[in-house]
């Protein structure tokens, strides 16, 4: 099978997901990477943008917002929402919007989600109501409707004293991203040889076992979350270099029994 000549394979670590702006933390995450998601105390959160108590919770159902001056990153621990996210679909236009720049119509979200322009405003009207995307300024036609991302990424936890139906929302979240990204690999494997040699030389496919204190673990989830910042898609794309394209790359730490 056509597949990419470089790789390594010592055994499987994995834990922390990132994908676009889209942050996992499986039970124990939080700790081990040092970081502690700041949350307001209300009834029933939605969700709360990490940031310290600066940071403004908005719930918005479809409504037009004026444009911000900052997103800041939203930390999601509601099973309700996380049930929102867990569709192929709903995935691919959080995607999308978290890498345009202004926002995009159903229309153009159709284009990445491979559905109707109905059946993604669908979609969009139930991420809205979840308070994951909201209504975006328009780009000058009044008829033209345009979404955009509420916060600047996602991270997911539902906190290690989560009940069974956090955790199994979180695990469907989970798994709906994972099997996204097994997808991508089969695509690329089905046309690797006929991709050209320089992009079939680079593909990597890598697991090694790690033997790591939590502290080591932290700065090493720290340091390669510094390395990917400068090459992300959104912090790039208005003046990319000659030649390049989005890759998909996925990171995941997870310590073992």
């Amino acid at each position: 099978m056509a597949g990419p000549r470089r790789g390594t394979s010592d055994a499987v670590v994995t834990l922390t997901m990132a994908v676009s702006g889209l942050t996992f933390y499986a039970p124990g995450a939080a700790r081990s990477t040092g970081f502690r998601p700041w949350r307001r105390r209300r009834a029933n959160p939605r969700y709360c943008p990490a940031g310290g108590p600066r940071g403004r919770a908005t719930r918005n159902h479809g409504r037009m917002t004026e444009a911000r001056p900052e997103q800041r990153r939203m930390t999601v621990s509601d099973p309700q929402v996380m049930r929102a996210l867990a569709h192929p679909a709903r995935i691919a236009i959080m995607e999308h919007l978290g890498v345009v720049e202004g926002g995009a119509t159903a229309t153009e979200c159709a284009e990445v989600a491979g559905l109707s322009p109905s059946a993604t405003s669908y979609h969009l009207r139930a991420l809205a109501k979840s308070g994951l995307v909201e209504q975006a300024p328009s780009r000058g036609d009044a008829r033209e409707r345009l979404w955009r991302t509420v916060g600047r990424s996602l991270m997911v936890d539902a906190g290690r004293s989560a009940g069974p139906d956090a955790r199994a929302a979180e695990e469907a979240l989970v798994e709906a991203h994972a099997a996204r990204d097994m997808q991508r690999t089969r695509d690329w494997l089905r046309r690797a040889g006929d991709e050209p040699a320089e992009w079939y030389d680079v593909a990597l496919f890598s697991d090694t076992l790690l033997l790591l204190t939590a502290d080591e673990l932290a700065g090493l989830n720290e340091a390669v979350s510094a390395l990917f910042e400068p090459y992300r898609q959104r912090n790039r794309q208005a003046d990319p270099p000659a030649g390049a394209r989005t890759v998909a790359v996925q990171y995941r730490t997870v310590p073992l029994a």
